[in-house]
C-alpha cells in the first residue's frame, strides 16, 4: 500500500522546503496528486505553498499499487519518476491542462520528492536529491582545442577534449548535451592507461558555436548530417581507425557507422540503441509558454537508473538545462524521428567491424527489450544488460559503466 503523507502535513512540509524556495517568484499553480482518486491538492500562490487547496488544473492520478512502487527506496524500473510512468504504465495519467503541467513538471516532480521523503518515515526537510551520493566528482586532465569540420558547404568549429594514450576511443555525447558527459571516464586511469578518449561537440552544443549566419532556433538534426560530422571529424582530428562509443541518438548513429563505414573503425559500442524508437519527440521542448531550461531536464531526469550517484545526476540535469534554443528538439527530430534502420541492421557486416549493444535496465526510452530484438537482427552483434543503470551510462554513472566497458576494450584489444 502506498503512504503518502496526509495532505496537511505534506504541504507544510512543502512550504519549508528549500528548493522550493529557490524557485520562489511571480507564478502560481494549483495541482493534485491523486490515489485510486483521493486526491491531495496543492496551490502556489506567487512561488509560495498555500496551506489550503484549491482548484487543480492538472491532477496525476495512479492506483495504490503503482503509487507504492514509486514511493520504494528503489523502485522497479518504470516507476522511478513522473515521465517513466507517464511514457510506460498504462495506470498513470496527467488529466487536465498539459501546458500548465509541462511549465511546472519541476515543481511537480520536487512535491513528489518531499512526500516520498516523509512516507519513508524520514522528518522534513527533504534533501535537495534523493538519490545517493558517491561524493566529489573527480575532475578530469584534458587538452582541448577547436577542429574545423566542413560538411555541405558549411563549416563547423567542432569543440573538442582528449586525456589517456593508446587506441582512440571516440565518444559521442547524447542528444541536448555535449562532451563533460565523459569526464567520469575520462578520470578512470584504468582507461586513460591503455586507451585516448576523444570526445566532440556536436554544432550547436557545449562549446561547438552554431556556423556563422544560423538562425537561432534552426538546428535540426539528420541521419545523413550526422553521419558526415563524425567522419568528417575523424578525418580532421587524425584518428586513425578508433573504437566508437555512444548512447542514445549516439547509440542509434554507431549502428549506421557500422552499416555504412564498418572499415573505419576498430570496434563499434553502441548503448541504449534500437533500430526506431517512437513517441520520444515532444513538441513542449520548443513551446513558447514552456521554459526549456526547467522542461528539458526533467523530460530526461528519470532517464537515468535511481541507484546511480547524485553529483552525476545533477550534472546531467544542468548540462540540458544550459541548451540552446530548439536544440534538444532538433536533436530529438532524428533520435525519434528521421531514425529508422529496421530495414538496414540486418545487412551490418560485423565480420568487418565488432558491435557491441549494452542497454541500461532503468532506460524507459530504449528499453533492454528494444534493444536485444535490434541486435538479434544483426548477425555477430553482442549484447548486454546493465542491471543499475539508465539510459546516460557513461555520464549517470562512469564508474559501474566501466565495468560493463572495460570487458568490451579487452575483447577489442585482445
Amino acid at each position: 500500500m502506498s503512504r503518502f503523507p496526509p495532505a496537511a502535513a505534506w504541504r507544510a512540509a512543502c512550504a519549508k522546503d528549500a528548493t522550493l524556495a529557490a524557485w520562489a517568484g511571480p507564478w502560481s499553480v494549483c495541482f493534485a496528486v491523486a490515489v485510486d482518486g483521493r486526491a491531495s491538492v496543492f496551490t502556489v500562490a506567487d512561488g509560495q505553498m498555500q496551506p489550503g487547496g484549491g482548484t487543480p488544473a492538472f491532477t496525476l492520478g495512479a492506483p495504490d499499487a503503482v503509487w507504492a512502487k514509486f514511493l520504494q527506496p528503489e523502485p522497479p524500473r518504470h516507476h522511478h519518476g513522473v515521465f517513466a510512468m507517464l511514457y510506460r504504465v498504462p495506470e498513470f495519467s496527467i488529466e487536465g491542462e498539459q501546458v500548465a503541467f509541462m511549465q511546472h513538471a519541476h515543481v511537480v516532480r520536487r512535491v513528489l520528492e518531499v512526500g516520498k521523503w516523509l512516507a519513508m518515515g524520514n522528518p522534513a526537510p527533504a534533501p535537495a536529491v534523493l538519490a545517493p551520493r558517491g561524493g566529489m566528482r573527480p575532475i578530469p586532465r584534458v587538452a582541448g582545442r577547436y577542429v574545423p569540420v566542413t560538411v555541405g558547404g558549411v563549416t563547423y568549429q567542432l569543440y573538442t577534449e582528449a586525456t589517456g594514450t593508446g587506441q582512440d576511443v571516440l565518444c559521442l555525447h547524447t542528444a541536448g548535451a555535449d562532451g563533460r558527459q565523459f569526464h567520469g571516464l575520462m578520470s578512470d586511469p584504468s582507461l586513460t592507461a591503455t586507451h585516448r578518449l576523444v570526445s566532440f561537440d556536436m554544432p550547436w552544443h557545449g562549446k561547438s558555436p552554431p556556423p556563422e549566419g544560423a538562425i537561432p532556433g534552426s538546428w535540426r538534426l539528420n541521419t545523413n548530417l550526422y553521419v558526415d560530422l563524425i567522419m568528417g571529424f575523424v578525418a580532421a582530428a587524425g584518428l586513425d581507425r578508433p573504437i566508437v562509443l555512444g548512447a542514445s541518438m549516439s547509440g542509434e548513429i554507431c549502428l549506421e557507422l557500422a552499416y555504412r563505414h564498418p572499415d573505419s573503425f576498430h570496434g563499434i559500442i553502441a548503448c541504449e540503441a534500437c533500430d526506431k524508437i517512437e513517441r520520444r519527440q515532444t513538441h513542449w521542448a520548443a513551446h513558447p509558454q514552456v521554459n526549456q531550461a526547467f522542461f528539458v531536464p526533467e523530460w530526461i531526469r528519470a532517464l537515468s537508473a535511481p541507484q546511480s550517484p547524485a553529483e552525476y545526476v545533477e550534472q546531467i540535469g544542468w548540462h540540458y538545462a544550459q541548451g540552446g534554443p530548439a536544440v534538444f528538439f532538433g536533436d530529438i527530430a532524428f533520435y525519434s524521428g528521421d531514425w529508422d534502420a529496421r530495414e538496414r541492421v540486418g545487412r551490418i557486416d560485423t565480420n568487418r567491424c565488432r558491435l557491441f549493444m549494452l542497454t541500461g535496465e532503468y532506460d524507459y526510452s530504449c528499453t533492454v527489450e528494444a534493444s536485444a530484438a535490434t541486435a538479434a537482427k544483426i548477425p555477430g552483434a553482442r549484447f548486454q544488460a546493465m542491471p543499475g543503470i539508465g539510459h546516460f551510462p557513461f555520464a549517470e554513472n562512469p564508474a559501474l559503466f566501466a565495468q560493463y566497458l572495460r570487458p568490451v576494450l579487452e575483447e577489442l584489444a585482445g
